[in-house]
């Protein structure tokens, strides 16, 4: 377990949250491309949800509750019942990025920690270590959604233009 460098990339992954999400208007923000997709304000109160009340409160479970359960999340429902898309995207961003910090800040202090040490998921004992990799890799499917809502912003205000020449837009690079 490399801690420095698991909290340069999530340093580097709020960066990239804020530069994609900078310049949009209020509307653009509150776009959903279609009904079963999110709009770039509710990924930015996804984000910040997960940031204080999944990850880190689950790394601390694992670290220092062993055995005990961390409370409840509803991440799936929270989209409606919390009203993500009526937010304001900025001041959510500015949320997103303390909580960030301290998280950061919260993983550097964690020197002598035990990343093998687990917490009780639902479908198994999942290591400390196992978490902090997947917080990562959560960073990165919904930077992943923030540049294809991006691309939707472009394509759309592009018209009567087209960007073909740009090339081909595909879903997912990993699926090539």
């Amino acid at each position: 377990m490399n801690a420095a460098r698991l909290t340069n990339h999530m340093a580097q992954n709020a960066s990239t949250v804020r530069a994609l999400v900078q310049g949009l208007t209020d509307a653009q923000a509150h776009v959903r491309p279609n009904p079963d997709s999110w709009s770039v304000v509710e990924v930015l109160c996804h984000l910040l949800d997960e940031e204080r009340e999944d990850f880190r409160v689950r790394i601390d479970y694992a670290l220092n509750h062993p055995g005990e359960t961390a409370p409840r999340i509803a991440p799936g429902t929270w989209v409606e019942e919390r009203r993500y898309n009526e937010q304001d995207p900025y001041q959510v961003l500015e949320g997103f990025l303390r909580q960030r910090e301290l998280s950061l800040a919260w993983l550097r202090s964690l020197a002598d920690a035990d990343w093998e040490a687990t917490y009780p998921a639902p479908w198994g004992p999942i290591r400390a270590g196992d978490l902090a990799h997947a917080w990562l890799a959560h960073d990165i499917l919904h930077l992943r959604q923030l540049v294809e809502l991006r691309w939707h912003h472009l394509t759309s205000e592009a018209a009567p233009y087209d960007v073909q020449y740009a090339g081909p837009w595909q879903e997912s690079a990993a699926e090539e």
